[in-house]
């Protein structure tokens, strides 16, 4: 393998790749002894027949029949996910993984390796072999796990060294976030970093005593780490030969494990100072150049969190917050992060400047972007910001949305190039030539000016797009009027759209997580409310949302229990937390966007569902996995925002917002429980928590019960319209039209009934505390009404922080 080239930058090793040079300063005592005379797997001699796999034993004829049928059931245009093939076309080599649904374990159904699906047949199996496990997880769009497939997994020597001295798992991190948690947090307690591949080593009882991320398939050089070969030998043998050792060590972890995962314990009082903890920690780090924190390489938009430092700045009037998002999300929307052709984010940059992004797309950043957008244009009235939420809502309904309606989770980096082979971002990128062929040399004088565009490229002779100016500087500098430009740039973008749309596309993840649905309905629902619609994609958001809502419903239920992963009509894996947290807050959105009660009932119905399986009813919160889920190493009960939010940041959130909706005092206990249980840990580092931030900011608010009531339906739309440019993120919102609507909403929302709408004109109820302000028909006094912000405290003995230094 080549060291990656990105940019200017001089080439690299993969930092996941680097995990390996800390092997030996970290190994255990027994593992120095072994690796002294370090020996690989030659001279092993293992036999397989042809077309059976390299080292393994032959297939039961059961079993080997029941792969054949599946390979029949794909049909002729069946494409094997190999290069090895028999002349016909047909794979060589098929494991148990062609009967699995994921799409990533389907990935890999052609390998000669001898995988296995998580499951106790295959710990079962290498207890009986006396052998160790090697587990490999990642996902279908990961980019090194990839290139790990291609070097070491399509490899038929480290194949047939792995199928005869090994039980091999492979598992989707998407589908089975609980075993991603455990080995994850294994990796962490030896020392390292982590990342996917995850690469573990485990005992036939499931517990780890190494683990890795990437491995190159053999040492790069005679002085250099162990590659992966070398090392499935160094730790067969140490296995084979001091297996009492081994166990013992991996035990260790496996109580280091959990104790890193038990559950945060403690009865604090929820209060505004973490907010406060959290800002400082926000505006000290913050890259005043480039926006978002500043860090030496990779660079994550999840990892600065516009959403909770815009409601700082509504409760404390701190200009200096507004700025760090608005700098942070122009510099993101200006980058090469963002996709200025289709629309959308990628998922990473490998640089401060957001310039050269991880080319793969996540359903969940985009839903979370899309929410950060649409907030930020709702506060400031920005064009931009609206044109950025809007573009990432239309590539979701075109590019992502099944023909049922439910959202697919993700796509590839790589894509096919011209002479067949795949390469990252090849889908992306531009040549100059290739610009000026799709948009001709007049608007490319245009184009190239405002994105950078060169002809030498900055990514392997190719161009990540990127802006540098505004449009009223491209304007100036090509002597035209700025809607001469604008309207030339939206003409190109089009034209290179449809050019784009010719090339090979990259892999795409089909399979519809409800976790992930979930955030993308909240995204359409809140974009209902605040964009209202978007007329040049001819795109309802409302319609959107709940087309996708009736999918999961309909679809990803067994039993009124939510399940996880829906692909080509197979539901399967019993729901965890996130699942049910995120669609839980996606039906009280929902609801607030359509004003249809069945939304709430179903919001209720699923938090009832939730509680009875999920709940820590004693000391507060929910844990990731159910009651009644396979028995693992450690339930975990997630507090942690990463990329996601934490089921429980979300969960705190919907306590809330249903306490507000139906005053059952049940709600508001039940979250003030979850916030204490995290209190700790708020304090601590409360940087870790910037979802459950927002829980906290609502709950140190005074939540607004804004009730409308019309006497006609769309007579609410004036108040609606007002709404809709007052960011104001704390409150809940019901809308009634008098007669049967009125009666059925005010059964399940309180402060709607004995409500009507005075002297036949729609008015509005703006209520704190279920004490409510005078009615009013006029949507300026409602506005004012709404604007009454409850500001932070400068709490006793702490001093509120100025201004961020940018370091």
């Amino acid at each position: 393998m080549s060291p990656r080239m990105i940019g200017d930058r001089q080439p690299q090793w993969h930092p996941d790749f680097m995990v390996v040079q800390k092997f030996f300063s970290a190994a255990l005592p027994l593992v120095f002894c072994l690796l002294i005379s370090c020996r690989g797997p030659s001279g092993i001699s293992l036999t397989g027949e042809e077309g059976e796999l390299p080292g393994a034993a032959p297939l039961p004829v059961e079993l080997a029949q029941k792969l054949g049928d599946a390979i029949a059931e794909r049909g002729d245009e069946y494409e094997p996910r190999t290069r090895h093939l028999n002349e016909d076309g047909t794979p060589k080599f098929t494991n148990r993984l062609i009967l699995e649904k994921s799409p990533y374990l389907a990935q890999h159904a052609h390998n000669p390796v001898n995988w296995y699906p998580w499951g106790d047949e295959a710990f079962e199996i290498a207890e009986k072999l006396n052998r160790p496990v090697l587990l490999s997880i990642g996902y279908s769009t990961c980019h090194w796990c990839h290139v790990m497939e291609h070097e070491s997994f399509e490899d038929i020597e480290v194949a047939r060294y792995l199928n005869g001295n090994y039980v091999a798992i492979k598992v989707d991190r998407e589908e089975r976030p609980d075993i991603d948690a455990i080995y994850m947090k294994a990796i962490q307690v030896m020392g390292r970093n982590g990342g996917w591949p995850l690469t573990v080593w485990l005992t036939p009882n499931r517990q780890p005593f190494f683990a890795g991320t990437y491995f190159p398939p053999r040492s790069p050089s005679p002085t250099g780490p162990p590659g992966f070969l070398e090392t499935l030998a160094n730790f067969q043998e140490q296995f084979d030969q001091n297996r009492r050792g081994t166990r013992q060590t991996a035990a260790e972890f496996t109580s280091q494990i959990e104790l890193a995962m038990q559950s945060p314990t403690g009865e604090m009082t929820p209060d505004q100072i973490p907010l406060h903890e959290a800002a400082s920690f926000f505006e000290i780090r913050f890259d005043r150049e480039n926006g978002g924190i500043a860090s030496g390489q990779a660079k994550f938009p999840s990892s600065f969190p516009c959403r909770f430092l815009l409601r700082y700045y509504r409760r404390t009037d701190r200009q200096n917050n507004l700025d760090m998002v608005n700098h942070t999300l122009e510099k993101m929307a200006a980058g090469g992060i963002y996709d200025h052709i289709g629309g959308g984010f990628h998922r990473y940059t490998t640089d401060r400047r957001w310039l050269f992004p991880h080319f793969e797309k996540m359903l969940y950043d985009n839903a979370l972007l899309a929410m950060a957008y649409t907030e930020a244009y709702q506060l400031t009235q920005r064009e931009d910001f609206a044109r950025v939420a809007r573009e990432i809502l239309a590539y979701v309904a075109r590019d992502m949305t099944s023909p049922e309606g439910g959202f697919y989770s993700a796509t590839d980096a790589d894509s096919l190039t011209n002479d067949g082979g795949h390469h990252e971002g090849v889908f992306f990128t531009w040549t100059l030539d290739e610009i000026e062929s799709a948009i001709g040399k007049e608007r490319a004088r245009v184009f190239v000016a405002h994105y950078n565009v060169t002809k030498i490229g900055n990514f392997d002779g190719r161009n990540i797009l990127h802006t540098t100016r505004s449009l009223e500087e491209t304007a100036a500098e090509l002597e035209m009027s700025e809607d001469q430009a604008r309207a030339i740039l939206a003409e190109s973008r089009d034209l290179l759209y449809e050019a784009r749309s010719q090339r090979p596309r990259p892999h795409r993840d089909e399979k519809i997580l409800a976790a992930w649905n979930g955030l993308m309905i909240s995204a359409y629902s809140r974009a209902a409310r605040v964009l209202v619609d978007d007329a040049e994609h001819g795109i309802d958001y409302a319609e959107q949302a709940t087309i996708a809502a009736d999918f999961i419903l309909e679809n990803l239920q067994r039993d009124g229990r939510l399940q996880r992963s829906y692909i080509n009509g197979h539901t399967h894996i019993n729901a965890y937390c996130d699942d049910y947290a995120f669609t839980i807050a996606a039906l009280i959105d929902i609801f607030e966007a359509t004003h249809n009660p069945k939304w709430l009932d179903q919001a209720i119905r699923l938090e009832q569902v939730f509680s009875q399986y999920h709940e820590d009813t004693r000391e507060g919160g929910f844990f990731r996995t159910s009651s009644d889920h396979e028995s693992l190493l450690a339930r975990e009960k997630p507090f942690r925002d990463g990329p996601l939010p934490s089921g429980n940041s979300v969960a705190a959130i919907n306590l809330l917002r249903l306490y507000e909706l139906t005053t059952k005092a049940d709600y508001q206990q039940r979250a003030d429980q979850l916030l204490g249980a995290c209190g700790q840990q708020l304090a601590n580092d409360p940087s870790e928590l910037y979802e459950m931030l927002l829980a906290l900011d609502f709950r140190t608010d005074t939540a607004k019960q804004i009730v409308i009531i019309s006497p006609e339906i769309g007579g609410a739309d004036v108040f609606l319209q007002a709404l809709s440019s007052e960011f104001n993120p704390n409150h809940i919102l019901a809308v009634a039209t008098e007669g049967q609507h009125l009666k059925e909403l005010g059964a399940r929302v309180p402060l709607v009934k004995e409500k009507s709408a005075l002297n036949g004109k729609p008015t509005a109820y703006v209520c704190e505390g279920r004490r409510c302000k005078l009615p009013t028909d006029d949507p300026n006094v409602f506005l004012e009404q709404v604007r009454k912000v409850v500001m932070l405290d400068r709490m006793p003995g702490y001093r509120l922080p100025e201004n961020g230094n940018g370091n």
